[in-house]
């Protein structure tokens, strides 16, 4: 028994405007350029949030990490306010690491 493959298929006009987009007139190329300028868009936007905690906290989320195990942070490792700021930059790094694992395996 024979597996399928279904090839994927999208309008004229989104094809349009993905060759128009790109300045590409291969339609794969263009799909590839859109997907990977995507990805480093995306790893920009999270690099800027990532530097916004830096910048007020003075260390990497590494370092911010190990202060807030070790409650040797200048405010409390338990406050809501750190909190909040300890899951939005983990979130940041995680995505950011997803992203740049996504790059790495199709560049």
């Amino acid at each position: 028994m024979s597996v399928a493959t279904i090839a994927p298929t999208i309008s004229p006009r989104a094809g349009l405007l993905l060759t128009q987009l790109t300045k590409t007139a291969d339609f794969d190329a263009a799909l590839w350029k859109l997907l990977l300028d995507y990805l480093d868009l995306k790893l920009q936007t999270l690099t800027a949030e990532n530097e916004i905690f830096v910048q007020k906290w003075g260390v990497s989320f590494a370092e911010f990490q190990h202060r807030m195990a070790t409650n040797s942070l200048e405010q409390d490792a338990y406050s809501y306010a750190v909190e909040q700021d300890f899951w939005q930059w983990e979130k940041i790094e995680t995505l950011r690491q997803y992203y740049e694992g996504l790059r790495a395996r199709w560049m």
